[in-house]
């Protein structure tokens, strides 16, 4: 019977292990910078709370494009939606609290006008008696 060959070929008996490499080089990548950010939660939060002139939505619609680009590989995309988000957000902020601001000072102002007339209105009201019906 014929012997079975080996899957492999078997090394000649005059080649010995002095000849051959004795460590091998693996080439590992560096590590990676983190993906850039989407600021998804931050636009959710405009939407629902600070939507001034649909800014909040569309910081969210950039927001959403950012993190598609991100699933892509596209990071250089995925960061120029990230950063209009961004801008979005950061603007539909300040203009709630500008809006919120005005309306406390808008409150404030009505309220001084209303007590400064019904101390005026008090005043006339001892200078001048009422002769009501007798």
């Amino acid at each position: 019977m014929e012997r079975a060959r080996a899957p492999y070929e078997p090394l000649p008996e005059a080649l010995d292990m002095q000849g051959l490499p004795q460590s091998a080089v693996i080439p590992v990548e560096g590590p990676r910078e983190p993906p850039p950010r989407d600021h998804l939660v931050w636009s959710i939060c405009s939407t629902l709370y600070a939507n001034v002139c649909c800014l909040g939505f569309m910081a969210l619609v950039y927001s959403v494009k950012s993190r598609d680009r991100k699933v892509l590989g596209d990071y250089s995309g995925a960061l120029s939606y990230g950063s209009t988000a961004k801008q979005l957000n950061i603007t539909a902020l300040v203009l709630s609290i500008a809006l919120v601001a005005l309306a406390i000072f808008i409150v404030i102002l009505a309220t001084n006008g209303a007590i400064a007339a019904m101390k005026s209105f008090m005043n006339e009201q001892e200078h001048q008696p009422f002769y009501g019906p007798t």
